[in-house]
């Protein structure tokens, strides 16, 4: 995909966590192990409240900063990926986590990248906070999912 403003590229972040989302519920339907599937429920709940977060942002963002443009930001088809992704019904707890890690860390670094070719401080500035947070985000769900196994 062919990105050419801030806003499209972050619109699209926001619907590729919605397939993430969708990806989990068709893997829970799947899965032969309950705790597989509390932790499929769990990541699913997370990417929707990610997505949802994510448009919050663009709804409240500076015009300036949304209307960024770039040049040559291409992207993988995401969300053909994750349509076409399956894990076995055996899946384990390590299998989902280390697919929501490389899921996950595919979309921190488009937004590293258009970070890093970002013209203005403030823009770069913005997605810098975004990668941030969302880093943090994800350190968090690891953690959570760690201590899933302690139940």
């Amino acid at each position: 995909m062919r990105i050419q403003q801030l806003r499209e590229l972050l619109e699209y972040v926001a619907k590729c966590r919605i397939e993430m989302a969708q990806l989990y519920s068709r893997l829970h339907s799947q899965a032969d192990s309950s705790r597989v599937k509390l932790m499929l429920e769990y990541f699913q709940q997370h990417e929707r409240n990610t997505a949802e977060k994510l448009e919050n942002y663009i709804d409240d963002a500076p015009k300036k900063v949304l209307d960024t443009w770039y040049k040559d930001i291409v992207f993988e088809d995401f969300i053909g990926h994750c349509q076409k992704l399956t894990l076995p019904g055996s899946m384990n707890e390590d299998d989902v986590l280390e697919l929501h890690l490389k899921l996950d860390n595919s979309l921190i670094e488009l937004l590293e990248k258009t970070a890093s070719s970002s013209a203005t401080a403030e823009t770069k500035g913005a997605l810098e906070d975004l990668v941030r947070v969302k880093k943090i985000q994800q350190q968090r769900l690891v953690h959570s999912s760690i201590r899933m196994d302690d139940i």
